[in-house]
């Protein structure tokens, strides 16, 4: 059972009482009231402004997938087999004219080298056993590496594809 039943509790508020309550309660704050009120005021309105710019919107539009083919959907294998054998020729082709260039610039650090009088010879044979040194410790750091044991394949799993080509290793720049 309740203190105040609902029905007595509303005979008892009274906003009469209220605005007389605000009245007195003005009336004593004296010559400070004004500089209270903007106070709090201004409290309000910087909390009511915070929530304002932090309203949320709700979750994101789901995106629009659109699919871009360059490939024609029906190709034949043979199609595809003489499109990825252009593609490795290109690509071929292009390594070696880059490692061609690579030999140019390699040359032309060689020459300044020369000119400059650097032993570029013994600056090229010491950067040969480097990288020498630096294959055989891969090497063995690659060994001393357990690999997983083989698994059979399964019949439904496709076959082991064989890792891309890489390119040869760069020759390192005389003169550095």
């Amino acid at each position: 059972m309740a203190l105040i039943r609902p029905s007595t509790f509303f005979r008892q508020v009274n906003p009469r009482g209220a605005i007389s309550d605000f009245r007195e309660v003005w009336r004593q704050a004296g010559s400070n009231r004004w500089r209270f009120a903007v106070v709090s005021a201004i409290c309000t309105i910087a909390v009511f402004s915070v929530m304002f710019q932090e309203g949320a919107v709700g979750p994101p539009r789901r995106p629009t997938i659109e699919y871009i083919t360059v490939w024609d959907p029906h190709r034949s294998d043979a199609e595809i087999m003489a499109t990825n054998l252009a593609n490795q020729k290109r690509k071929e082709r292009l390594a070696a004219e880059q490692a061609a260039r690579d030999e140019e610039v390699r040359e032309m650090y060689k020459t300044i080298g020369r000119a400059s009088g650097m032993d570029v010879d013994a600056i090229e044979a010491k950067a040969k056993a480097d990288q020498a040194a630096e294959d055989r410790a891969k090497a063995e750091a690659d060994k001393t590496i357990p690999k997983a044991p083989a698994k059979s394949p399964s019949p439904q799993s496709p076959p082991p594809q064989s890792p891309p080509a890489q390119s040869p290793p760069k020759a390192p720049i005389v003169g550095e």
